[in-house]
């Protein structure tokens, strides 16, 4: 599987509710925002790591996610090869997904 599948996943999911429900275009908007500021706490965070110095809270960088940067950590992730191993955060990460996008379409839905 295409690490990027997801991400084409819901850029089609996104393309089909505003479609279906009129999304406004500062949804998009947000995500995109979102997305840029959650792959710039990962490159700090592995910046910071680095160098021995403060790293950026896991939880940090889950919120951000599940608030609806996942797609640009997921970037960050492929990239920066930062946050690919460690198997407790995988799973957290993924649950934020799951939640995030159960958020999107129940928001999306009642529009």
């Amino acid at each position: 599987m295409t690490p990027y599948l997801p991400i084409l996943l819901f850029a089609a999911l996104y393309a089909g509710a505003t479609l279906a429900w009129s999304l406004p275009p500062a949804v998009g908007a947000a995500y995109l925002a979102l997305s840029v500021a959650c792959f710039f706490s990962y490159a700090l965070d592995k910046s910071a790591a680095r160098r021995g110095e403060r790293r950026t809270p896991e939880s940090r960088l889950l919120v951000l996610g599940l608030l609806g940067g996942w797609p640009g950590a997921l970037v960050a992730q492929q990239w920066l090869r930062h946050k690919t191993v460690k198997q407790p955060f995988r799973r957290m990460f993924w649950g934020t997904v799951a939640l995030n996008l159960a958020g999107f379409l129940v928001l999306s839905a009642r529009g």
